[in-house]
């Protein structure tokens, strides 16, 4: 038997005591009540005084607490006080920082684009700088992660860091005072054709829908006619923000979203007479990523027949948390109630406390070919339902799209995803665009005038070939030669114009995105 079987069998009668014990802890710290919290701190100094190894007994409790959750549902949870810290940044959508984007390229973080507005800017930091210290410590040549150097350059407004800046072969030192710096969650809206507009969310936290409202303003502006709304790998955020979004599209008096719960309050979110685009048509993108939030989007649009919903079946979280803080400013993240679609559909998937087997759902799905065909077996007639306009659509387990699309594994190879999952992209783009940045106007002309050549894309490989050591693979660059020129061209624009000139040129190796385009070219003829 393996010491790793054999630790298990060991720990096996000690982690259910936690457990029992932790069950009473939780029950009485929700209420205010923490009587059997001594008996939880006693068994812990037990196992750190007399277990045969030594244990982490604060990991020991979190974990339990985490095991008991997951017996409940798969997304009621604990969460520690440090990532507690990382997921409020992200619900609220800002940090305090100096607002640069970076990468790390040959062990020294490299500025790739600093925000408008930010302490940076003022400062005069500008694209294309390296940090070489922060606080007078170097971290220049030296193995150093993403999370390291947010570690040192985040830090509360109106507090300072000192950077050292190397730029044309010479030192720069910059005091700069933190500020709140935005956490874009619409990372790209932009006119994908002459009057089709474009926009990614990728999460929904407090201050998405001004940021939705603001940038479709921007496209309204522009021309925009009909809209593609992109929710692929949208894991989802805050409810209200969900709400918001979906009240642009549809007419007053229309229903959203319902919740239930046994200890609380049905509540039914309508639409009011505000929204700016109940004439826009509409085709949303979702895959077996896009979750909560994004499923409450694509199911009210698709239930209130006022969306094409494009794709394949989405991740089935069909359940609302609530945050309850907890002395040690810890959280439980406890599920309240579900959420239903206005036709009434629940959408959760099933769970039978194998929480393993539901996270791993997706390999599961790609396994039984599900990402490449429709599965039938999951149309169930007892959880069918119709739209008001007569549409079939279905609940227990995500939200199925109306047109059905496979995912797109054409122009792929093993060469293609080794340099593709490197950093090689964009580190090389960073070399690139060093002296080049302001060659083009905007990433339209960019994308129309520049062309990655032969010449460029022998650069490139031979570039992997020194820097990441990955050999050239004459049969994976013929199979995936137009992604890895399309990629490169990609990534050199978002060195220059950040995810707005990514998406410029990566959308036309998009078949989903080319298909919503069609779509809607099609229905306005």
């Amino acid at each position: 038997m393996s010491n790793d079987k054999k630790s298990k069998i060991y720990l096996l009668p000690i982690g259910l005591c936690c457990f029992m014990a932790i069950g009473i802890w939780i029950g009485h710290s929700l209420s205010g009540k923490q009587k059997s919290s001594s008996k939880v701190n006693d068994i812990i100094e037990v196992i750190n005084k007399n277990y045969v190894d030594k244990v982490d007994g604060e990991k020991l409790f979190e974990e339990t607490i985490s095991e008991m959750l997951h017996k409940l549902d798969p997304h009621s949870n604990y969460i520690s006080p440090k990532d507690m810290k990382a997921l409020t940044e992200q619900i609220q959508g800002e940090f305090g920082g100096i607002g640069v984007r970076f990468t790390l390229l040959r062990d020294t973080i490299c500025v790739t684009n600093v925000i408008p507005g930010s302490p940076s800017q003022e400062a005069g930091v500008l694209a294309g700088d390296k940090i070489i210290a922060i606080n007078k410590k170097s971290v220049a040549s030296k193995k150093i992660t993403n999370d390291k150097v947010m570690t040192l350059l985040k830090g509360l407004s109106n507090t300072s860091v000192e950077v050292t800046l190397w730029r044309n072969e010479r030192k720069l030192n910059k005091t700069l005072v933190r500020g709140t710096i935005p956490i874009a969650s619409i990372p790209c809206a932009i006119m994908t054709t002459k009057n089709i507009g474009y926009v990614k969310i990728d999460q929904f936290s407090v201050t998405t829908a001004q940021e939705f409202k603001d940038q479709t303003q921007k496209l309204l502006d522009l021309g925009m006619k009909s809209m593609i709304l992109d929710l692929r790998n949208n894991g989802g955020g805050v409810l209200q923000t969900a709400v918001e979004i979906v009240d642009e599209f549809l007419k007053d008096g229309e229903t959203i979203v319902s919740t239930k719960g046994a200890n609380v309050k049905k509540e039914v979110f309508k639409a009011s007479i505000i929204g700016k685009l109940e004439r826009i048509p509409l085709v949303v993108l979702i895959n077996e990523n896009s979750a909560s939030a994004s499923e409450i989007v694509a199911g009210a649009l698709q239930d209130n027949d006022r969306a094409l919903i494009l794709g394949r079946r989405s991740y089935g979280k069909g359940l609302v948390q609530k945050d309850i803080s907890l002395q040690d400013k810890s959280n439980v993240r406890l599920t309240i109630a579900r959420y239903y679609t206005p036709t009434g559909r629940c959408i959760q998937k099933p769970y039978t406390d194998d929480y393993e087997k539901y996270i791993n759902e997706e390999s599961v799905r790609f396994e039984h070919g599900e990402q490449f065909r429709l599965d039938s077996s999951l149309l169930v007639d007892s959880l069918k339902f119709k739209t008001p306009k007569g549409k079939i659509v279905y609940g227990g387990g995500g939200i199925f799209p109306d047109v059905f699309l496979p995912l797109d594994t054409m122009g792929g190879s093993w060469y293609f995803t080794e340099l593709r999952y490197s950093n090689v992209f964009q580190s090389f783009a960073f070399d690139y665009v060093s002296n080049k940045r302001s060659t083009w106007k905007n990433p339209s002309q960019f994308q129309k005038t520049f062309v990655i050549d032969e010449k460029l894309t022998q650069e490139f490989l031979k570039y992997a070939y020194k820097n990441v050591h990955i050999p050239i693979d004459p049969a994976g660059i013929a199979k995936s030669k137009r992604f890895i020129q399309t990629t490169l061209k990609a990534e050199i624009a978002r060195q220059i114009w950040t995810e707005e000139g990514y998406y410029t040129v990566i959308n036309e190796l998009d078949k989903e995105m080319q298909s919503a385009i069609k779509i809607l070219e099609k229905n306005k003829k």
